[in-house]
C-alpha cells in the first residue's frame, strides 16, 4: 500500500506548479488551468487524508468541491469567449475592462 505522505508530497507539487504558473504565465486561460490545478490538488490532499483518517468526509468534501468547480469552469470560460470576441485578446496584461 502506498503511503498517505506521498499523495500529500505529490498534491504539494501540484500546488506549487499551479501557483508558479499563475504568477508567471500571462494568458488568462492558462491561469485558469493553473488554477484548476491547485484545485485538483488539495482534492488529492482531501482523499489522501480521509483514507489515512479512515474517514469518508473529505471525499464528500471533494465531491462538493468538484461540482463547485465545474460550474466555476464553465463561467469562466464564457467570460473568456466573451473577453475575446471584445478585446481579441486574452493575455491577463493586455485586458482592462475599466476603460473601453
Amino acid at each position: 500500500m502506498i503511503p498517505a505522505a506521498f499523495f500529500l508530497v505529490l498534491g504539494a507539487v501540484i500546488f506549487v506548479i499551479g501557483v508558479i504558473g499563475v504568477l508567471v504565465r500571462r494568458e488568462a486561460i492558462v491561469i485558469f488551468m493553473c488554477i484548476e490545478m491547485m484545485l485538483s490538488a488539495v482534492g488529492i490532499t482531501l482523499v489522501a487524508a480521509s483514507c489515512y483518517l479512515h474517514s469518508f468526509d473529505g471525499v464528500l468534501f471533494l465531491f462538493f468541491a468538484m461540482t463547485v468547480a465545474a460550474a466555476e469552469a464553465a463561467v469562466g470560460l464564457a467570460i473568456f469567449v466573451l473577453l475575446y470576441r471584445t478585446r481579441k485578446t486574452v493575455r491577463a496584461d493586455e485586458i482592462n475592462l475599466l476603460r473601453w
